[in-house]
């Protein structure tokens, strides 16, 4: 959401099959001059696209504390995905397929080849999408990246994906699991951060606005009843893009002995595996210094190579 975004940063959108996909942009000082001119000349940067996680309250914010730091160099394109914050909310069942087709869309619309910032699901999704298309893609930059069924691990038997399965008492549970502010601080505070006390009052308020979109429902629920889950493990020796994966030692639901078994099946495109001590799911948010310094050095081995 726009008022969640650093200063000097605007709201645009692409246009896609599922609906108007909004996106965030460094538009304003103190990144851009105000003339128009000047305005123009960010199409004449490489981008550099930022891609959030699939979970209740998320969108563009999660990264909204490393991606400034790029406003110079990059035009930083930073979207709610389809489903999210402020775009589009369709009312449907969410599949795989849905966010393989509308990534792809987006990536031919920003001039590829481009470097992809990913978390969790998404990143893994986004794994599968770069074997389909290596073409669309630079290099890709993994924050824990997951299908959430890895390594024949079911994550459709669990629960909580059983519970959000049953009709009408997926939505009871969305509303008292995700729109309201203790269920989001909770669930920030308990799985998603490791060190509770680095959690914000405009982090809360960021994860609550999403959650509380009109029919924001349909997407969270998708991917808590394991409708987008695959396994991962199943793909990645057919990876070709260089890719470097970063994990939060202590993330939960994917957790980073996970990760590294991951990374041993392609240590051919996987180039580097670079753990964050003290932190969660969402390193970018709970140590965002550090998560923007890996990704500083990422980018810069890319332009020497």
């Amino acid at each position: 959401m726009l008022s969640f975004q650093p200063p000097g940063f605007g709201q645009r959108v692409f246009q896609t099959s599922l609906g108007v996909m909004v996106y965030y942009t460094p538009i304003a000082p103190p990144w851009r001059d105000p003339d128009f001119q000047e305005l123009n000349k960010e199409f004449d940067l490489p981008p550099l696209l930022f891609l959030h996680s699939l979970g209740g309250g998320s969108s563009a914010y999660e990264w909204s504390k490393v991606y400034p730091a790029f406003a110079p160099a990059y035009r930083v394109i930073a979207p709610d995905l389809i489903g999210w914050g402020q775009s589009t909310h369709p009312v449907k069942d969410y599949q795989v397929e849905d966010y393989l087709r509308l990534f792809t869309e987006l990536l031919e619309q920003i001039n590829p080849p481009v470097p992809v910032v990913a978390s969790s699901l998404t990143a893994g999704l986004i794994i599968r999408l770069a074997i389909q298309r290596p073409d669309l893609f630079q290099s890709l930059f993994l924050v824990a990246p997951s299908g959430y069924s890895d390594f024949g691990l079911d994550y459709g038997q669990g629960m909580a994906a059983k519970l959000a399965g049953i009709p009408q008492l997926d939505r009871l549970i969305y509303s008292l699991g995700a729109a309201n502010e203790f269920a989001v601080r909770n669930f920030l505070e308990q799985f998603l951060f490791a060190e509770r006390s680095r959690l914000t009052p405009e982090t809360v308020a960021a994860y609550l606005a999403s959650a509380t979109q009109l029919n924001a429902e349909y997407a969270a629920l998708a991917s808590l009843r394991g409708d987008l889950c695959f396994d991962l493990s199943l793909y990645l020796d057919q990876l070709t893009v260089p890719t470097v994966m970063v994990w939060g030692e202590q993330a939960q639901f994917s957790r980073i002995d996970l990760g590294r078994r991951l990374a041993k099946l392609n240590p051919k495109a996987i180039k580097e595996f670079w753990a964050i001590p003290q932190a969660g799911v969402l390193p970018h948010l709970e140590t965002p210094e550090i998560v923007t310094g890996l990704l500083f050095k990422m980018l810069n081995k890319a332009l020497k190579t």
